[in-house]
C-alpha cells in the first residue's frame, strides 16, 4: 500500500486515516437525505478494490443516496484478488479485476452473472467497451476503466526520454533506481514486447529466454512494487518505475520534474472492471453500487480523483478539456495502435508465468 499523500494516496490509503470508507468531491448526492434501502438486504456493502481508484466522496455520495455504508479494503495485484476469491468469497459484494481476469474468473466459476435491467447506467458506456473479447456481451463484468502501462521518470536523473523496455528490462544504466511491477503476466507480456513479440501467444523458448534476461537483470532493480510505484518515484526511491498512466498523471500534477513515455516497441492496455464475485452476500446493493458508479456525475467525480482513462462516454463529456487532451491520460492513436490488451490462455499458462517470476524474484 503506497503513503497517503495530498493526491490521495497511490492505483488506483485513505483507508489508512478512514478506517473504512470515503473521501473528496461530491457531485450527485450533496445535501439529499439518505434513501431509505430497499428489500432484505442490509444497508450494507463490502468492495474490493485497487488502491487510489476511487472519487473522494464516492462512497459517502453513495450512502447519502441510497442509505448503504460501503466497507472498502484494498488488493495490491489481480494474483492476490484471484487468490482470495479462489478460497471462497470471504463476504465480497463488488470487486475490479482486470479484463483477462474477468475471462479467468468467469471460467472458473467466481463470479455472478449481471443482471443489466438492475444497472439502467449501462446506456452511458462507449459502445466501443460493449462487447469485449475478454466477456462478450459484457456477461459478468462492467467497464470501469481503462489504462496503459508505462514508464515514470524523473527527467532530472534521467537522460533524455527512456523510450525502450531496454531501460527497465535490459541495462544496467540505472542500476538500483529501477522498479517493476509485480504482476507476473504483465512483465512476461512487456518483455515479450521489448522483444519484439505480441503479448499475447509467447513461444516457451521466448519465456525461457525472458526469464533468463529479468534474472540477469535483477541485481539492477530496486524493487518489484506492489501498485505504489508513484510513491517510490515520488520520494526518490526510483528515477524510473513500471507504472500505469492514471498513477503518473497524478503525480505529474504535484512534481513538474516527472514525465511518462510508453516505450517505442508498445505497451499493454488493461481494462479494470466491476464484477460481482460469486457467492455475494449482498447482491441488490452490488447491482445498486455498480449503477450508481456508472451515473454521469458520479463517473466524471471518479475520473477528476483518479486520473484514469474512462470507458463512461456520459462522464467523460463532462471533464475538463485539460483532462480529455491530456496525453498521459489518452495517449496518441500512433501511440495506442502499438498496444495490445493480454488474453487469458489459460490457467497453466497464468500458473506458469507466476513460476517463471518467482524464480526471478528469487534469484
Amino acid at each position: 500500500m503506497g503513503t497517503l499523500t495530498q493526491r490521495g494516496l497511490n492505483r488506483r490509503s485513505l483507508l489508512a486515516a478512514t478506517g473504512a470508507a470515503a473521501v473528496g468531491l461530491t457531485f450527485t448526492a450533496c445535501g439529499q437525505k439518505p434513501a431509505a434501502p430497499t428489500g432484505a438486504e442490509e444497508a450494507k456493502l463490502n468492495f474490493y478494490n485497487w488502491n487510489t481508484y476511487i472519487g473522494d466522496t464516492t462512497l459517502a455520495d453513495f450512502k447519502t443516496a441510497t442509505g448503504v455504508d460501503v466497507n472498502m479494503s484494498l488488493f495490491a495485484t489481480n494474483d492476490e484478488l484471484f487468490a482470495k476469491l479462489k478460497a471462497g468469497n470471504p463476504g465480497f459484494d463488488v470487486i475490479v479485476p482486470s479484463n483477462e481476469f474477468v475471462t479467468r474468473m468467469g471460467q472458473a466459476g467466481l463470479l455472478e452473472v449481471l443482471d443489466h435491467s438492475k444497472i439502467p447506467n449501462l446506456k452511458n458506456v462507449d459502445q466501443a467497451f460493449m462487447n469485449p473479447e475478454y466477456d462478450p456481451g459484457r456477461k459478468y463484468s462492467m467497464p470501469y476503466t481503462w489504462l496503459v502501462l508505462g514508464i515514470g521518470y524523473r527527467k532530472s536523473k534521467v537522460k533524455g526520454v527512456p523510450d525502450s523496455w531496454k531501460y527497465l528490462f535490459d541495462s544496467n544504466q540505472y542500476a538500483g533506481k529501477i522498479a517493476l511491477l509485480s504482476e507476473s503476466a504483465d512483465l512476461i507480456r512487456l518483455s515479450a514486447k521489448y522483444k519484439g513479440h505480441s503479448v499475447n501467444n509467447i513461444p516457451p523458448e521466448m519465456v525461457a529466454e525472458i526469464e533468463a534476461m529479468l534474472i540477469k537483470q535483477k541485481p539492477f532493480i530496486k524493487a518489484f512494487h506492489d501498485d505504489n510505484g508513484q510513491d517510490m518515484l515520488a520520494s526518490g526511491e526510483v528515477d524510473l518505475v513500471l507504472e500505469y498512466n492514471g498513477d503518473i498523471a497524478q503525480l505529474m500534477k504535484e512534481d513538474a520534474d516527472v514525465d511518462f513515455v510508453i516505450p517505442k516497441e508498445g505497451s499493454l492496455i488493461n481494462s479494470d472492471t466491476l464484477c460481482i464475485p460469486k457467492g455475494a452476500p449482498r447482491p441488490d446493493n452490488a447491482h445498486k453500487f455498480i449503477n450508481y458508479l456508472l451515473d454521469a456525475q458520479a463517473g466524471a467525480a471518479i475520473s477528476k480523483t483518479i486520473l484514469y482513462p474512462t470507458p463512461n462516454a456520459a462522464a467523460k463529456a463532462l471533464m475538463p478539456e485539460d483532462y480529455k487532451n491530456n496525453p498521459v491520460i489518452f495517449p496518441p492513436p500512433e501511440v495506442m495502435a502499438k498496444c495490445e490488451y493480454g488474453a487469458f490462455e489459460g490457467a497453466e499458462k497464468a500458473s506458469q508465468y507466476e513460476e517463471v517470476m518467482t524464480r526471478v524474484r528469487a534469484a
